[in-house]
């Protein structure tokens, strides 16, 4: 069985994980959400977990960012969801029509996709059969998306910066020499260049079809007080040519872990391949700090030309870096009615493109 315990949100334990600590709380509550965390009591597992609330399609969620972040063994996955649902729901307002997990655990198909190739997730109606497998209520729902990736690009720091160069790709690392030879430079920034690295992000998105953030996300990062206890920080890149910015990176530390949470680049001289320098000097940057891992987030599973990243996949796996499959999102819904109506509304949004 699973029960919790209120806390503070400044008291959430020191982990890896950005989105689990009392810095990203505080983004989050100036973004209009509602932090909340809890203690997990447990025999299967441990520690914490930050919960943010949120209205969503007319109701509330309930929204746990990459956590909780300490699995229990695979085949208790889904009886372990449920108990630690069903803990929460005694803690949430009435009001709160789902919880939506967005686990960092292991794929329960990772070895099977590695070994076999696949190209893509198994559908969701036979993820739902196995994950809740030995659950009293069967009502674990597959999440039509994703919060943030199931399958990540990670490049390992360990070793010398010879070491992480060699474990690159040839092309990777000749883009890297090319755009200092062409005179790239990397700068690191402060807040008051949010605005050019903002610009640089529409034109990425419009380029890319993606709706982008709003300022006020980003601005949120940068106006929040990070964390002595659990190393949260930022790295904030802009790669110049002359008086042209080239591209940005905001890149999220906690722990041991760097996170490319945001990155931008425009429309001209994309052939100086600004990109590929400036996260070598995220790498260096994040080394110099502690940091074991440098998450570059979205791939494909594997490379495949008809999956929507696999340019994607290409690019980043030049850096030499393995996949890492995850288990995606979940929810766990609490109010059935309100459920259906919110899984209508995403699914008109996700067809109007909002």
């Amino acid at each position: 069985m699973v029960d919790v315990i209120a806390k503070a949100t400044n008291n959430l334990n020191p982990t890896d994980i950005l989105f689990q600590t009392p810095y990203w709380a505080q983004v989050k509550s100036q973004m209009g959400m509602a932090p909340m965390a809890f203690d997990i009591l447990s025999s299967e597992t441990w520690g914490d977990v930050l919960v943010l609330v949120k209205d969503h399609c007319g109701h509330k969620l309930a929204l746990v960012p990459q956590g909780p972040e300490h699995a229990p063994a695979e085949d208790s996955y889904g009886q372990y969801l449920e108990d630690l649902s069903l803990a929460l729901a005694d803690r949430l307002e009435p009001d709160v029509a789902f919880i939506r997990y967005d686990l960092p655990w292991k794929s329960l198909y990772a070895e099977e996709m590695h070994e076999q190739g696949w190209s893509a997730f198994p559908e969701p109606r036979i993820r739902e059969m196995r994950m809740n497998m030995g659950t009293r209520y069967w009502n674990l729902k597959k999440s039509s998306t994703d919060m943030t990736v199931a399958s990540s690009l990670v490049v390992d720091l360990d070793g010398s910066e010879d070491n992480i160069l060699a474990r690159m790709k040839p092309k990777t690392r000749y883009n890297i020499g090319l755009a200092q030879r062409k005179g790239v430079t990397v700068h690191m920034a402060d807040s008051d260049s949010l605005a050019d690295f903002y610009g640089l992000y529409v034109q990425t998105a419009r380029r890319n079809g993606f709706i982008p953030c709003s300022m006020q996300q980003f601005s949120a990062m940068f106006h929040c007080k990070f964390g002595n206890k659990d190393g949260t920080n930022i790295i904030f890149l802009l790669t110049r040519h002359g008086r042209d910015i080239l591209s940005g990176a905001i890149i999220g530390i906690s722990g041991q872990c760097a996170n490319f949470l945001y990155g931008a680049s425009g429309n001209i001289k994309r052939n100086y391949m600004a990109s590929s320098l400036m996260h070598w000097t995220g790498m260096r940057i994040a080394r110099q700090r502690g940091c074991l891992t440098y998450e570059m987030g979205a791939v494909s599973p594997t490379p495949d030309d008809a999956h929507p990243f696999n340019g994607l996949h290409r690019f980043k796996a030049g850096f030499g870096g393995r996949i890492e499959l995850r288990s995606g999102s979940w929810d766990y819904p609490l109010n059935e009615g309100a459920y259906r109506s919110i899984q209508n509304a995403e699914a008109l949004y996700r067809e109007l493109g909002a």
